[in-house]
């Protein structure tokens, strides 16, 4: 029993290395985007093409001195952006790579599960700040989460109602390669679209809205905290990525294809914030619970009157 422990957690150890490798490349792929879209290099200055800037970004931010407002909670304080990357890592367990619970048959209920709580360390950064900016960062924060989660959830309703399984395997085997996109594309749309809120992304950012907000939830956070909630929230958007192409285009996780296309959704999640404005938070409201959700509720509707 102990060495079927230790072999899990050691699996479990090798597959967190290379998400975490895969945020770091993320943020420097993001930063070249974003630069070239505004005609510039982008970082090209630390080693070759800039491919050791993350290192560098990361040795900087772990090295600072790490401040608590004095009028703020310190145990919050910390607390929010470190299970903010535990939720982030821990949701891996569950991936069909080397993951101890891919197998699980309720997989996608405890990867719902753990992404619900992805509002906690966000209410507890803002709170715990005591910062009014950051109060009402984490306060919209909050609302827009758990507004696009009712949608966000029926969308997985009609996937497993489709399959027929609550697992993430079933739903992997259940893909034709492109087919499943092909007929499923306003399910795909309506998830991408409830991701993207999600993960607090461009053009539904409104956690951090720097224009208005001043860096919104996270502002008075600096060196390791600052650095623990980016590279959560990046490790969301792998996530988020690699589940897309488990469930709407690969079988096979080790493959090709499932490396190239969540390289290229995490190169959408980028492109979208380059190119699409911020929305008004009460547009923002509107497209959750007047346009996204009847139109997700009708579709769960059809499919659950054509499967019974």
């Amino acid at each position: 029993m102990l060495n079927a422990t230790i072999i899990i957690s050691l699996t479990y150890v090798m597959l967190l290395i290379p998400v975490l490798v895969n945020v770091a490349f993320i943020t420097l792929l993001e930063r070249k985007i974003l630069g070239y879209s505004q005609l510039r290099k982008g970082p090209n200055k630390v080693g070759l093409l800039g491919l050791v800037q993350p290192f560098n970004d990361a040795i900087k931010l772990f090295s600072k001195e790490s401040l608590t407002p004095l009028s703020g909670s310190p145990k919050f304080f910390i607390a929010g952006p470190s299970l903010a990357i535990s939720l982030s890592l821990l949701v891996w367990v569950v991936t069909p790579f080397w993951g101890a619970l891919a197998g699980l048959s309720l997989s996608m209920i405890l990867i719902y599960t753990i992404l619900s709580f992805n509002i906690y360390p966000l209410m507890a950064a803002g709170w715990a700040s005591n910062s009014n900016y950051a109060t009402i960062g984490a306060l919209r924060g909050v609302a827009q989460t758990i507004s696009y989660e009712v949608s966000f959830a029926l969308t997985i309703l009609i996937l497993l109602v489709n399959c027929g399984s609550l697992s993430l395997q079933g739903l992997m085997l259940t893909n034709v390669y492109w087919l499943k996109m092909f007929f499923l594309a306003p399910v795909a749309a309506f998830w991408l679209i409830a991701c993207l809120a999600e993960t607090n992304r461009t053009p539904f950012d409104f956690a951090e809205g720097e224009s208005e907000l001043v860096s919104g939830f996270n502002v008075e956070y600096g060196s390791v905290g600052f650095a623990l909630i980016f590279m959560a929230e990046y490790a969301s958007i792998y996530f988020m990525s690699c589940l897309f192409v488990y469930v709407f285009i690969v079988q096979t996780p080790s493959s090709l294809m499932f490396f190239s296309s969540s390289t290229a959704l995490v190169f959408f999640w980028v492109w979208v914030r380059t190119t699409l404005p911020r929305y008004r938070y009460d547009m923002l409201m509107s497209l959750a619970w007047v346009t996204l959700l009847p139109s997700v509720l009708a579709l769960f509707g059809y499919t659950l009157g054509m499967t019974g």
